[in-house]
């Protein structure tokens, strides 16, 4: 009997080690790393708009209908960042759990003069591109998953809190960088207006040509005040972005007689043997890159 018995202890635990990981699914590349970050094992996670690709201009496929419609646990950014979310998750009948990232954060108004910041109800999305903003995504995400899991919340929450112990680290080596530069010497040019939040961190003035959505197209009068602002201003350094054509900051580079001071990863990681893979190693690597512009 006593065999019995512990024949069948052995098999549950066998049972829970070996359970199939949780099915959640990632809007796009950058809540992706959050959510595994933070579901370790006990989560399988996929993401709809992979590396080095653009969310904004994003079309689901039947295949994502059916990917979504499968999950248990959707994570999506929010603050408008997806305009096609609503229209997918009705179509997919999803009846899981939604995980908004950015639920509690204090959003950041886009700045009423850049083109394109109507989109999202002029509400800058950007939110994961500070550190400080990132730890409620991280917190989001454990309640969320433990939601849908509850045998793993503890699980969850250490695996959260340790995380959220690098991503103060992350923020402090940040602080201590930028501290480096006197203030009016921060100032950068990109592609869009994706780093408003990294710049009201750390106290970088970010330009752009075009709007908070690269779906925005920059108007020739558009282009041409900021060519004379980035003279005006003493711009080191322009940056062109992982998922967003090249050649209009090129031409800015030209007519405005500054250097191209490399690519910044925006909206999208990099591959996974790119130098941007995680979140921390992105934030790390912009941080470093938009330094080096400064010297």
């Amino acid at each position: 009997m006593k065999k019995l018995l512990w024949a069948g202890a052995l098999l549950g635990l066998s049972s829970s080690l070996w359970a199939a990981p949780m099915p959640v699914v990632a809007s796009f590349s950058v809540v992706a790393d959050l959510t595994r970050q933070v579901g370790g094992e006990r989560v399988e996670v996929s993401s709809l708009v992979g590396p080095n690709q653009d969310a904004h201009v994003f079309q689901p496929t039947p295949s994502d209908v059916k990917k979504v419609a499968g999950a248990k646990v959707f994570v999506v950014n929010g603050l408008g960042f997806e305009g096609w979310i609503n229209r997918l998750s009705h179509s997919a009948n999803f009846k899981g759990v939604m995980v908004e990232g950015t639920k509690g954060v204090t959003p950041r108004k886009a700045d009423e003069q850049e083109e394109g910041h109507d989109e999202h109800g002029g509400i800058d999305p950007h939110a994961f591109q500070d550190p400080a903003r990132v730890q409620i995504y991280v917190k989001n995400i454990a309640a969320g998953l433990a939601k849908a899991d509850p045998a793993g919340a503890s699980y969850y929450q250490t695996r959260a809190a340790s995380y959220t112990k690098q991503l103060k680290e992350l923020d402090a080596w940040a602080q201590q960088q930028f501290a480096k530069v006197p203030l009016a010497q921060r100032k950068v040019l990109t592609s869009h207006d994706a780093f408003g939040y990294l710049g009201d961190r750390y106290k970088v003035r970010f330009l752009a040509p075009q709007g908070v959505s690269t779906e925005t197209e920059a108007s020739a009068k558009g282009v041409a005040m900021l060519i004379n602002q980035v003279k005006r201003e003493k711009v080191k350094a322009v940056f062109f972005e992982n998922m967003t054509d090249p050649r209009l900051l090129k031409q800015l580079s030209s007519e405005a007689g500054v250097k191209i001071g490399g690519k910044l990863y925006s909206d999208a990681l990099s591959p996974a043997d790119g130098p941007a893979a995680t979140y921390l190693t992105m934030f790390h690597y912009n941080v470093s890159t938009i330094m080096a512009s400064f010297k």
